[in-house]
């Protein structure tokens, strides 16, 4: 054998492991994605303007989670009507621009956390924004997702019916 067929089959090998390569890329990129979209069905929710009510799906879990903002930052929502209050992880808090105020015990399904008070100036989810909001910091808390509790729920009316969840206002 030649060098020149040498060199061919060389370029022929290295040509199919990044064929290979790419293959698997694309693959996990597109298996990434299903994962995504199952785990978060609502992650790309538009809402109308003037709306006056916002319709959830259920990811594959059972939960419900949404996209909204705390102080116009973005971040996703975990609607929890067991919780009493917006509950936010700790490491969120300075992005989010909430100041960790008095220490107090919560429980949890992890047991007692000792989390800080914390108010919320604006917290929006679809067409609706609420102010003032009581919330905690939950240290205990490593993800990214938001527990929107009962006191922004509380503002809202929601109806269940099979995997879907519409939160509407009161009387509209």
């Amino acid at each position: 054998m030649n060098d020149r067929d040498q060199e061919t089959r060389s370029l022929g090998r290295k040509l199919g492991v990044l064929a290979t390569l790419a293959f698997l890329a694309l693959g996990w990129v597109s298996f990434d994605s299903v994962l995504e979209r199952r785990d978060n069905p609502n992650r790309n929710l538009v809402v109308t303007q003037g709306a006056q009510e916002l319709v959830l799906k259920r990811n594959r879990f059972g939960h419900y989670l949404a996209p909204g903002e705390i102080n116009g930052q973005p971040v996703v929502f975990l609607l929890d009507t067991g919780a009493t209050q917006v509950s936010v992880p700790a490491h969120l808090g300075p992005q989010l621009g909430l100041r960790p105020g008095a220490a107090g015990s919560v429980i949890t399904a992890n047991g007692n956390v000792t989390v800080h008070q914390t108010r919320i100036d604006t917290l929006a989810l679809g067409p609706f924004e609420v102010r003032n909001v009581s919330g905690h910091l939950n240290p205990g808390m490593q993800g990214a997702e938001i527990l929107l509790g009962m006191s922004v729920l509380r503002h809202l009316e929601f109806t269940q019916r099979g995997d879907t969840l519409t939160l509407r206002i009161p009387g509209a």
